[in-house]
């Protein structure tokens, strides 16, 4: 079965292009890119010019001329590694072309490639980042950023959503409420039923405070209202065990010892609900950043992502490493064929 995705470019002053041409040749070398039906939505010159680059610099990569292209900016001047607000309008057109292509059904997800908020402001598009365009040009309702990446080293899958995203740390306790658990509890476990198999699966759940707040003592929102609401949640869920609120410095003990040695892992979780974007990210990028994809869950099609930034300082040298963008490629292929059937 092939599948059929939409990548975008990202900011085209970034590391895109240079990591999309680098994946796909990567993928061409282990004989797995016939399963995808591609159409890149950028820039056609960008990505001749990346790819003159790149050759010059002795780099593997995939021949743009060989690729079904949706040139959006035809006309755009890029020098890698200095965005500016044409840059921004550029990748902003490209995630919108692309969100088209995935409603119309042309395509079964989006791959997307890594954007520059800062950038996107200049350019006067005021969004906290790709999956909120995402989830409010496809009018979804639920969305929710989570991360998956597989192990290297035993073939463990790490599972991460996130409760709250990009808002300030001071705001995290008001935004926690318990029908936004709720919301992000349900996607979580639906999510790992129709993409993963997972009937019944084992979820941990973090709580916000250091000690999950000590029984009061460092913080009252776990004695308050969070450990009711988890009691309710394992009432309503039976069939999903349920374990928290787990102190945020142990929560992810477990999943170290999954990803890098001892797998079956008893201390190790099929999902992790982390209640804030560092409480999730950190220990994610930092066991699995090579590997980890960013997946907007609730959307009508598949979007994965790169867990990286458009890295403008190395832009253009050459160096930027693919391994996170073929592993979005890879887990967008994997979902969307579960989704098919």
């Amino acid at each position: 079965m092939v599948s059929r995705l939409a990548i975008t470019l990202g900011d085209p002053a970034g590391i895109g292009p240079e990591v999309i041409l680098k994946a796909l040749a990567a993928l061409e070398q282990i004989g797995s890119l016939d399963c995808f039906e591609l159409v890149v939505v950028g820039s056609q010159s960008v990505l001749d010019k990346t790819y003159e680059q790149l050759i010059a610099l002795g780099c593997a990569c995939f021949d743009p001329g060989q690729l079904n292209i949706l040139d959006s900016f035809p006309a755009i001047h890029v020098t890698p590694g200095q965005p500016n607000p044409e840059t921004g309008a550029a990748s902003f057109a490209y995630l919108e072309q692309a969100i088209q292509l995935a409603l119309s059904g042309k395509v079964s997800g989006i791959v997307t490639g890594p954007i520059s908020k800062t950038i996107w402001q200049q350019a006067g598009y005021d969004y906290p980042g790709q999956t909120e365009v995402l989830a409010t040009q496809s009018q979804s309702q639920s969305t929710g950023m989570f991360f998956v990446g597989r192990s290297p080293q035993t073939g463990w899958v790490l599972r991460t959503l996130l409760a709250t995203t990009h808002i300030p740390l001071a705001q995290v306790p008001q935004a926690l409420t318990p029908d936004l658990l709720t919301q992000k509890l349900e996607l979580l476990i639906q999510t790992l039923k129709q993409d993963f198999g997972l009937e019944t699966p084992r979820i941990a759940i973090a709580g916000l405070n250091p000690h999950s707040g000590e029984q009061g003592k460092l913080g009252r929102e776990e004695v308050e209202w969070m450990q009711t609401w988890l009691e309710s949640m394992k009432v309503k869920y039976p069939q999903v065990e349920l374990m928290g609120l787990v102190p945020p410095d142990t929560l992810w003990v477990g999943a170290g010892l999954a990803w890098w040695q001892d797998f079956p892992c008893p201390t190790a979780y099929d999902a992790y609900l982390a209640l804030y974007h560092d409480q999730g990210l950190i220990p994610v990028k930092m066991l699995a950043f090579d590997q980890a994809v960013n997946c907007t869950l609730g959307l009508p099609f598949i979007r994965t992502s790169p867990d990286h930034g458009t890295a403008f300082d190395i832009a253009g040298r050459g160096i930027a490493r693919s391994e996170s963008m073929e592993a979005a490629l890879a887990w967008a292929k994997t979902l969307s064929r579960k989704r098919a059937f």
